[in-house]
């Protein structure tokens, strides 16, 4: 076991407060590793040395606000091994899950470098005869990240990179559940020379920690991937001083299989996102429309699937499709949502059941006979279980798949590419995969609509996230 350490202003910093947050291996139960339980005064500290340095870092080129990014993708790379362990025992993810998160950081940081000498302003055409406008994109100034478990290490780099490259300082907290692969990329920003007060983390609860990050007025703009509530509560925060808000918040993802969908493909793809990362992941498929030709083949082909699904320790297993829930907590919910479903008419025919005693482990679980006011096709699951709804008509599955509260991915099953586009232009998300898994690529923009948030990450749209805009009115005399 190791202590953790906070990264201010170039330097690992000591436990201020004292206090210690236990950090569990899911698999196990057991202690890995504590954390420092932050303050306020922690986060101030971290805020204020983002806004000293920020003024140097926005004058330096651009170019060479990349090359920082690139020798800590550099870095990362060294360090895979290490970092693959490290989110395999705190996050319980499967190891080539875990791995695959850790080399896409690496690309992520090597990705956003690159628009170092691309992203740009413009020159508009003025109604004056002797007047210029142009139009500068500047960097906000002091940002901040706070970031969930689910995919701790890679979430890092999505809002520290597009922020630094711009010109913009930042200060991260990672989730207390999942503190310690941060702590190995400060100690990778720390080995790339980032000049001091760039790149600061900060641990501790989201009560304290993340309150600060959202309502300092010396940041400017605050991005949390999370829950509603903690967005809510984020915007809250941030609401007195006006500051910027981007949120990536919960999904409740419908998968729509049509009669003529390659029923493989569907079943395949559709598993493929639903266990991966053992559910717990916002963009996954969590519920699922089946045309009523279909059904039947459609469950006994899904049921068949998840019995090759394999479940384990991935610290001990290497060829794994699920760990265990983050902690006990998720095992409750996801037991007691299950439990809900069926006492409100569905009917359970694979699964539902924990596995084992020892670690957060969940079946793979199949719902049939889901109703659309049922809690389990309303409610984020968050958690390895596909409810199924049968329909027959298409205006009443689109009605269907927008009828929730949130709007971040959708995907639909289909060899016809008229009712694949009237899908298209129906569906009111951020994202539709069609014929494939829901996974979205870093030149895309992963962002969602409704309650499942504001703003977005990723590509061109992610970098100009963290860009305001400045316009010139130049007149001259001839």
């Amino acid at each position: 076991m190791r202590d953790l350490k906070m990264f201010i202003d170039g330097k690992f910093a000591e436990n201020t407060s004292g206090k210690w947050i236990d950090v569990l291996n899911p698999s196990t139960e057991e202690v890995i590793s504590r954390m420092p339980e932050g303050t306020a005064d922690d986060a101030k500290t971290a805020i204020d040395a983002a806004a000293k340095a920020q003024k140097d870092w926005e004058k330096t080129p651009a170019v060479e606000r990349a090359s920082y990014l690139l020798k800590i993708a550099a870095g990362i790379r060294t360090r895979e091994k290490e970092l693959t362990d490290i989110i395999v025992s705190e996050g319980g993810k499967v190891q080539g899950l875990a791995n695959v998160e850790v080399l896409f950081t690496a690309d992520y940081l090597e990705y956003m470098a690159g628009w170092a000498r691309r992203y740009e302003g413009e020159i508009i055409q003025s109604d004056r005869p002797n007047e210029s406008i142009f139009l500068f994109k500047k960097a906000i100034g002091v940002t901040t990240g706070i970031l969930p478990w689910n995919f701790p290490f890679f979430l890092i780099a999505r809002k520290a990179a597009p922020a630094l490259v711009t010109g913009n300082t930042i200060v991260i907290k990672p989730s207390q559940l999942t503190p310690e692969n941060a702590y190995v990329f400060a100690q990778v920003v720390e080995e790339s020379g980032l000049p001091a007060g760039v790149f600061n983390l900060v641990m501790g609860k989201g009560s304290v920690i993340g309150q600060e990050l959202a309502s300092n007025p010396k940041v400017g703009m605050v991005s949390l991937t999370g829950s509603v509530a903690a967005g809510q509560q984020t915007m809250a925060a941030a609401a007195p001083n006006i500051t910027k808000v981007s949120l990536e918040l919960g999904g409740k993802a419908p998968a729509i299989v049509f009669e003529d969908a390659d029923l493989d493909l569907a079943v395949k793809s559709i598993i493929a996102s639903r266990v991966i990362n053992t559910g717990q992941v916002c963009n996954c498929a969590e519920r699922v429309y089946v045309h009523s030709k279909v059904k039947d083949t459609f469950i006994e082909k899904l049921i068949e699937g998840l019995k090759k699904v394999k479940t384990g320790n991935p610290a001990e297993i290497k060829d794994l499709d699920m760990g265990p829930l983050i902690e006990a907590n998720a095992l409750k919910s996801v037991e007691e949502k299950v439990a809900k479903a069926v006492q409100q008419g569905a009917k359970l025919v694979y699964g539902g059941k924990r596995i084992g005693d020892k670690g957060y482990f969940f079946e793979p679980t199949v719902l049939v006979d889901a109703t659309q006011k049922m809690d389990i096709i309303q409610e984020e699951t968050f958690g390895p279980v596909l409810p199924i709804v049968e329909f027959n008509c298409v205006n009443e599955v689109i009605e269907w798949a927008n009828d929730c509260e949130y709007g971040l991915t959708s995907s639909i099953y289909t060899q016809n590419l008229d009712l694949a586009f009237k899908l298209i232009r129906s569906l009111k998300f951020g994202e539709t995969y069609v014929n494939r898994e829901n996974f979205e690529a870093m030149q895309g923009f992963h962002a969602g609509w409704r309650k499942s948030g504001i703003g977005g990450a990723d590509g061109k749209h992610g970098l100009e996230e963290y860009l305001q805009t400045h316009v010139v009115y130049l007149e001259t005399q001839g």
